[in-house]
């Protein structure tokens, strides 16, 4: 299994995520986890500065705090996935969304790599002091459900959401608990833990 890390982004990295957004479109597969930088492709210098503006937000009803990184593979300095890391939750986010969104590039699924991606998203939540992140999916999007089973997830409701058509399913991880019991697992698949 390959080495991976969590790496906070830069503009040095401008080519590398917006080929990794362009993956997405090509593959007509849906965008989680990016921190918006769907929406900022013709500005990446803007996304950069929304992402350290989100490090520091007072939370609202319109935004929180986040932490935005992308999961790069040591060998390759690829970026494999993203995550958003949201360190506090309004009422919107309480009903959909939750605390982490994530995504692994089409080309790098099947792979394991969003365990890892989750696994690293814990510690930072570690760091920051979260006890216990909520998380959810669509009921049809099985990679994602088990991810957060295989991270220790229970799944606490599940909802029909008459506007976006789909069954959401939220569940909810105990951040040291996880950590604990996946420590040795993941221990050799990391490259460098997140401060």
């Amino acid at each position: 299994m390959d080495r991976l890390k969590l790496e906070f982004p830069t503009m040095a990295r401008e080519k590398d995520a917006l080929e990794y957004i362009e993956e997405f479109y090509n593959n007509g597969s849906k965008i989680n986890g990016t921190g918006g930088l769907q929406r900022y492709t013709d500005d990446y210098a803007g996304w950069m500065e929304k992402i350290n503006e989100d490090l520091n937000r007072e939370p609202n009803e319109e935004l929180v705090p986040a932490e935005t990184y992308f999961l790069v593979r040591e060998s390759d300095n690829k970026i494999v996935g993203m995550i958003n890391i949201r360190l506090a939750l309004n009422h919107k986010l309480w009903n959909y969304g939750g605390h982490i969104g994530y995504s692994v590039r089409p080309s790098e699924r099947r792979k394991g790599y969003n365990k890892i991606n989750l696994y690293l998203a814990l510690c930072v939540c570690a760091n920051r002091g979260l006890e216990a992140v909520l998380l959810d999916c669509d009921k049809e999007n099985l990679g994602s459900s088990k991810t957060m089973q295989a991270l220790g997830g229970k799944m606490i409701y599940e909802y029909f959401d008459s506007e976006k058509n789909i069954t959401i399913q939220n569940y909810v991880i105990n951040v040291e608990e996880s950590l604990t019991k996946n420590k040795k697992l993941f221990s050799g698949m990391i490259a460098e833990y997140p401060e």
